[in-house]
């Protein structure tokens, strides 16, 4: 019975390590453009940065993405024009997104929940939300997200953390949003 159970665990040893070497799940540090944030995507990025009206205010959106088998991760920072409404932007942000994804409205409690990091500006509308949504191509999706902010000199820099999946593993989600470090 000794032997059996050593053999299972060393089957078990093995199998855990490759699969945390897969190139599906090779984590890495990304810094985010134009600031000190950093976060953990499991592939290579790719980078882009374009104009866009937030709420009515034009800002540079950073983002850093990729797909990780099956699913799509990404990061995305926008930083504000001093004086900007922080929280009224960001709530504008997760409507949108989630009006993008077709993700009913209201949620239900349990689909979202107050989202404060270290180093994260305590924001009414800094929230983690998990919800099921549609694709473009009207197939489900779920996502698994967050919306942030954090002091960036005299301005301060919204952050948008998602991933959308048809199932989404829990550590993956939990590593990218607590990977996310000012």
């Amino acid at each position: 019975m000794q032997t059996h159970f050593m053999a299972v665990l060393a089957t078990l040893t093995l199998s855990l390590s490759l699969s945390a070497c897969s190139p599906e799940q090779n984590w890495r540090e990304v810094t985010l453009e134009g600031s000190a944030l950093k976060a953990q995507l499991p592939c290579k990025p790719d980078r882009t940065t374009r104009a866009v009206s937030l709420g009515g205010v034009p800002v540079n959106m950073h983002v850093v993405g990729c797909e990780s088998g099956t699913a799509i991760v990404a990061v995305m920072t926008v930083p504000l024009p001093p004086g900007a409404d922080a929280n009224a932007l960001m709530a504008g942000w997760q409507k949108a997104t989630l009006d993008n994804a077709r993700v009913r409205q209201p949620l239900g409690a349990g689909q979202q929940q107050v989202w404060h990091r270290p180093g994260q500006l305590p924001l009414a509308s800094s929230m983690r939300v998990q919800a099921q949504g549609l694709r473009a191509n009207g197939d489900p999706v779920m996502m698994d997200a967050a919306w942030g902010a954090v002091s960036d000199g005299d301005r301060v820099r919204l952050i948008h953390a998602v991933v959308y999946d048809q199932t989404i593993s829990p550590e993956m989600a939990n590593t990218l949003l607590d990977g996310l470090k000012p």
